[in-house]
């Protein structure tokens, strides 16, 4: 027992929160720096090529992933907001009642929330995602996409690895 009357189980799991929610700032902070940095330097849509395989290319997506509905006339803008923000606090939730050993269920999370809140900033804000990076293999390009996409993506995937290494975290979440 510590002095302030908090076990040191306690303390751990505090500290804990605290690291997952410096991950999902993290994130967010990245993100934000980065596509201001993409829309104040690059012109819409002109190329900067990095790597044969990679440009970063400035684009608004006013849609969903991979410009679902981008062409929906607006009120997509609050819908994917909406959706963005309630799937948001779920995860925040989910985040915070999960245990210190479940650190890659935590990491996949709190990545996934990060990114889930770099786009919501965006589309609230602006009414559009900045996306700037671009994948492509000779004239076939993968769609453009941003930090937070790629935080959303990798958590997804350790999201689904977590899932095969620990089948008994679904059960107990």
């Amino acid at each position: 027992m510590l002095e302030s009357g908090v076990s040191f189980e306690q303390a751990a799991e505090r500290r804990s929160r605290v690291f997952w929610l410096l991950v999902v700032v993290a994130v967010i902070v990245v993100d934000q720096i980065t596509k201001y940095l993409a829309n104040n330097t690059l012109g819409y849509a002109e190329p900067h090529p990095v790597l044969p395989v990679l440009d970063i290319t400035l684009h608004y997506n006013r849609g969903a992933a991979f410009s679902f509905l981008s062409d929906a006339g607006g009120w997509q803008r609050w819908f994917f907001s909406v959706i963005a923000l309630a799937v948001s606090i779920y995860i925040a939730v989910w985040l915070q009642r999960l245990k210190r050993e479940q650190w890659l269920l935590s990491l996949a999370l709190a990545l996934v929330l990060g990114g889930a809140l770099g786009n919501l900033w965006d589309r609230v804000w602006f009414g559009y995602v900045i996306d700037f990076i671009s994948v492509h293999w000779d004239h076939h390009y993968f769609p453009t996409f941003n930090i937070a996409d790629a935080g959303i993506s990798v958590g997804a995937v350790l999201l689904l690895l977590d899932m095969f290494l620990n089948p008994e975290t679904e059960k107990s979440s």
